[in-house]
């Protein structure tokens, strides 16, 4: 094979491949390349269907005419017969010989035609019915498609809908109240080592000594005021 015809079979290839993929996209296109191919199918089988059932009726009319004829001969050597006419009757007789053959090889032809007819009208009838059913199939097939596709992007929008975004933002919420929560303890634990706690409590200590002492000298006093009263 040449250049020339490598390069056409493989131009015809990508051709055969972009149609393929378009025909995929849009289904609805193979169906009416489809069933526009039957459709000439179906005319040019009706044409021919047309001319079979035309040489059909020629035939069966050269055989009626000639049956009609040999009736006519056989009459006339009948009378020839009767009325002694021999020479006449000899030329009927080689006219009917000859009309008996003809008639056999029409009726022959006849027959054949008459079978070709109803075999190319039962052929026109399946193309007819396999274009109808075509035509069917391609609204249910892209019906389907069409409803496939629907769902399809239903389901491309519920995932649209994901919930991912909410539930990583209460996440993030949970976080940061653990984080206060945890912040607010640290604080309390740091208050509670805190200097300024410390001399607080160091505070309430030495409250807690003075009052003493003072209780102290306040039972001291009254010990020496019950002793001078009992010296007197």
């Amino acid at each position: 094979m040449s250049v020339f015809g490598r390069l056409a079979n493989l131009w015809k290839g990508f051709i055969s491949l972009w149609i393929s993929d378009v025909e995929k996209e849009h289904p609805e296109i193979a169906y009416e390349n489809a069933i526009n191919s039957m459709v000439e199918k179906y005319s040019a089988l009706k044409r021919a269907t047309a001319a079979i059932i035309r040489r059909r009726e020629e035939l069966a009319e050269r055989l009626a005419n000639q049956q009609k004829e040999l009736a006519q001969v056989s009459a006339d050597l009948s009378t020839a017969i009767e009325t002694n006419q021999d020479d006449l009757a000899v030329v009927l007789i080689q006219k009917k010989n000859q009309l008996e053959s003809s008639i056999a090889e029409l009726q022959t032809d006849a027959d054949t035609a008459a079978k070709d007819a109803d075999s190319a009208k039962q052929s026109l009838l399946s193309v007819q019915n396999e274009i109808k059913k075509l035509k069917a199939e391609k609204e249910t097939m892209v019906a389907k498609l069409e409803s496939a596709q629907a769902r399809m992007r239903i389901q491309e929008q519920l995932e649209g809908l994901s919930v991912d975004a909410e539930v990583q933002a209460l996440d993030n919420v949970r976080t940061h109240i653990k984080t206060q929560v945890a912040q607010a303890n640290l604080n309390k634990e740091l208050g509670e080592t805190d200097l300024d706690a410390r001399l607080k409590t160091l505070r309430n200590a030495s409250g807690d000594v003075t009052a003493k002492q003072q209780l102290s000298e306040l039972k001291a006093a009254a010990a020496a005021k019950r002793a001078a009263a009992k010296s007197m």
